[in-house]
C-alpha cells in the first residue's frame, strides 16, 4: 500500500490541492499536495541547516591547519594545497547532496525542514519511493539553484562577475524557484523528472492509530476461534503505514476497495479471498495487525511499512 495519509479531513486544507492517489493495489486514497509556501519554508530551514553544517566543517578544517602549523611540521607544497582544495570542492558537492539524499531515502522521506513543516516526498504513482527517484530529484537541485548561486558568489568574490551574468543568474534561479507556482501539483523540475511530489503529512504518533489492541466491533470479537485468526508471520507482512491505509479503507467502506484490498492481503499471506465477507476479514486483520504493532512498540520495535 502507498505511503499516503487521509488528509482530506485536514482542517483548513486548500481544496484545490486535494488529490486522489491510486495505489498499486488499486485503492484510491486522498492526499493533500504541499502548498508552495510550505515548500519554501522547508527549503529555508534546510539551507540554514546546511549552512550550519558547512560552517562547522570549515571551522574543523581551519583547526586542523592551525594544529598542523603549531606542530612545526614541514610546510605543505602548492600541489598538496591544490589537491586539498579539489577535495574540498568535491566534498562540498557531496555534502549538500548527501544531506537531502540521506533524509529523503529514510523512512520519513523528509529532511529536517520538511519534517518541521509537516511535509514529505512521495511517489506520484502511489508506489514505493525509490532511491533512483530521490537521487534524480536532488541532482536537479544543483542545476536549479546551487550551481548558479555558487557561480555568482565565486564571481563576486573574485571580482569577475559582470552585471549581465549576475542578472542572468538571478533570473535562472528565480524561474526555477517560481516553477512550482506554475503547475497545479506544485512540482519542481526535479519532481517532474523523478515522478515525485511533496505532500502534507499528518503529525500523528502510532499511539493514535494503534490505540488499545481491542477489536473494532463486537462482530469481530464474536468470530469463531478458527475464523480470521492470523499467525504472526501473516501479520508481519505489513507495518504502520499499511495499517493507516487499511483504517482509511474501512472508514470509507467502499465495496470495490475492500474487495481489492482483501484480495491483495490474501495474496500476500496465501489465503483464499473471502468472497462476500471482505469487511469482516479486513476488520479482523486490522485489529490483529494493530495489536501486533502495539506489542512491538512496548518493546521499542517499530515497523514503518512493509519494506522496512
Amino acid at each position: 500500500m502507498a505511503r499516503a495519509a487521509d488528509l482530506g479531513r485536514t482542517h483548513g486544507a486548500d481544496p484545490r490541492l486535494r488529490r486522489t492517489l491510486v495505489t498499486p493495489e488499486g485503492v484510491a486514497l486522498d492526499v493533500q499536495v504541499a502548498p508552495a509556501s510550505a515548500r519554501v519554508g522547508a527549503l529555508f530551514i534546510d539551507l540554514a541547516a546546511l549552512f550550519g553544517l558547512f560552517l562547522a566543517f570549515v571551522i574543523t578544517v581551519l583547526l586542523i591547519v592551525w594544529a598542523y602549523q603549531r606542530a612545526g611540521l614541514p610546510r605543505m607544497s602548492d600541489g598538496v594545497l591544490g589537491f586539498l582544495a579539489i577535495l574540498f570542492i568535491i566534498g562540498t558537492f557531496l555534502a549538500r547532496n548527501a544531506y537531502f539524499l540521506f533524509f529523503e531515502l529514510g523512512q520519513r522521506a523528509a529532511t529536517w525542514g520538511k519534517r518541521s513543516i509537516g511535509i514529505r516526498v512521495a511517489a506520484r504513482d502511489g508506489g514505493r519511493l525509490t532511491a533512483e527517484a530521490v537521487i534524480a530529484r536532488n541532482l536537479l537541485r544543483d542545476i536549479e539553484m546551487f550551481l548558479p548561486l555558487m557561480f555568482m558568489t565565486s564571481g563576486g568574490v573574485q571580482g569577475t562577475l559582470s552585471e549581465f551574468a549576475a542578472w542572468s543568474g538571478i533570473a535562472w534561479v528565480g524561474i526555477f524557484l517560481l516553477f512550482p507556482l506554475l503547475n497545479k501539483d506544485r512540482l519542481r523540475c526535479g519532481d517532474l523528472i523523478a515522478g515525485t511530489w511533496v505532500i502534507q503529512t499528518p503529525k500523528a504518533m502510532l499511539g493514535s492509530v494503534v490505540a488499545t489492541g481491542a477489536p473494532v466491533n463486537a462482530a469481530v470479537a464474536a468470530l469463531p476461534a478458527d475464523r480470521y485468526r492470523f499467525e504472526d508471520e501473516e501479520l508481519s507482512v505489513y507495518g504502520e503505514y499499511e495499517l493507516q491505509m487499511l483504517e482509511q479503507v474501512l472508514r470509507k467502506a467502499n465495496p470495490d476497495a475492500m474487495t481489492t484490498v482483501a484480495g491483495t492481503i490474501c495474496g500476500k499471506i496465501g489465503w483464499t479471498p473471502p468472497i462476500g465477507d471482505e469487511q469482516a476479514f479486513l476488520e479482523a486483520y486490522y485489529t490483529q495487525l494493530r495489536a501486533r504493532l502495539e506489542r512491538g512498540m512496548r518493546f521499542g520495535q517499530r515497523r514503518a511499512d512493509k519494506n522496512s
